[in-house]
């Protein structure tokens, strides 16, 4: 495999050094450059041509999420953003994901600590991922889901049954939350509850914005509440979700457990917990991202019955890691392309 190339885009001297150093410790990584603000970025991209680009949000001259919305339309290239974990930090890097970022970190801030290890491994393993990522999905139109005698059957079986739509994704995660939850009508017959892999000080800036651009009601889930028709819970960074029933109503419960295969919030968490509610029609998605997150939860809640699953297509991810994993256990009903989700999701409540 030949080295990746990277170009560093920092307005802060040390914070260029930092990352160029962690990134020169692995092998397989040749940082080429580096620049001081979006428009330097643009302008060295252009010319050194680089496989990856690190990227800071707020920069002098040209802010990153600028520099993110030109690269793309002039030399696309994948672009990780590094962030601060403030509140206007969070919602900036969720506005650059949205223009064609592919993925984030929170930047260490401070003198050097004990959480630097953590961000240099998680930073090379995105670099790498980043790599072999797609940068624009195709997104093709899908004839409308047609079933068969035994799944119409099937469906007139389950609309007594109360339901519930389940979502897992990580990397390319919020782009594609965009995609399928603005498509989605505010009269859904079903909550929806999301895991997107995100650290802690994002996840709200993700419901914010997913709520302003969509019909449904979308907020970060909160402990002990009880769900509704019409809403989207996402996963609060850190925490795993998981469903109970007491006295026939659903509610979550949010826990700081340990890691679920690597993961907090974990997939698997919220599917396996969905797998255990039983009077409950379940439609549950599997969407881009690295990794086999969710598939030890659609083999329990298909054991357990009266499931849906959907992965979206390859065509479509911009990275097919969890949607493959899901696709080898020949659990999944369909496979369906991004733009086509939010329908098939309504087609099978």
């Amino acid at each position: 495999m030949k080295q990746i190339s990277v170009l560093v885009v920092d307005d802060s001297a040390f914070m260029r050094k930092l990352i160029k150093e962690f990134l020169s410790e692995d092998p397989r990584i040749n940082v080429l450059d580096t620049a001081r603000n979006g428009q330097e970025a643009i302008d060295k991209i252009k010319k050194l041509e680089p496989d990856v680009v690190t990227m800071d949000v707020e920069m002098p001259v040209l802010n990153g999420i600028e520099a993110v919305k030109i690269i793309m339309k002039q030399h696309p290239v994948p672009i990780i953003m590094l962030s601060s974990t403030t509140k206007a930090g969070a919602e900036n890097t969720i506005l650059a994901m949205e223009a064609g970022a592919i993925d984030f970190i929170a930047k260490p801030s401070g003198a050097i600590s004990l959480d630097l290890h953590k961000v240099k491994t998680a930073l090379i393993e995105k670099v790498i991922t980043s790599f072999k990522a797609k940068l624009k999905p195709v997104i093709t139109a899908r004839i409308p889901y047609i079933n068969s005698t035994e799944q119409r059957i099937e469906k007139n079986e389950k609309t007594n049954l109360t339901k519930l739509v389940l979502i897992g994704t990580s990397t390319g995660g919020p782009r594609a939350l965009q995609e399928v939850i603005s498509n989605l009508p505010a009269n859904i017959d079903a909550p929806i509850i999301v895991v997107q892999h995100m650290p802690p000080g994002f996840t709200q800036s993700l419901a914010n914005r997913l709520d302003s651009l969509s019909e449904v009601k979308v907020k970060e889930a909160e402990q002990n509440e009880s769900i509704k028709k019409g809403t989207v819970y996402i996963a609060p960074g850190g925490f795993h979700v998981r469903l109970q029933e007491k006295l026939g109503q659903a509610f979550l419960t949010i826990d700081k457990e340990p890691p679920v295969g690597g993961h907090r919030p974990a997939v698997n968490a919220l599917f396996e917990s969905a797998a255990k509610l039983k009077n409950y029609h379940k439609v549950a998605v599997i969407m881009t991202g690295m990794g086999s997150d969710g598939t030890l939860g659609i083999i329990e809640l298909k054991k357990a019955g009266q499931t849906t699953v959907i992965a979206e297509a390859e065509e479509s991810c911009i990275v097919y890691g969890m949607p493959k994993a899901a696709v080898l256990t020949k659990k999944v009903d369909e496979v369906v392309h991004l733009g086509s989700i939010a329908r098939a999701i309504q087609n099978n409540l």
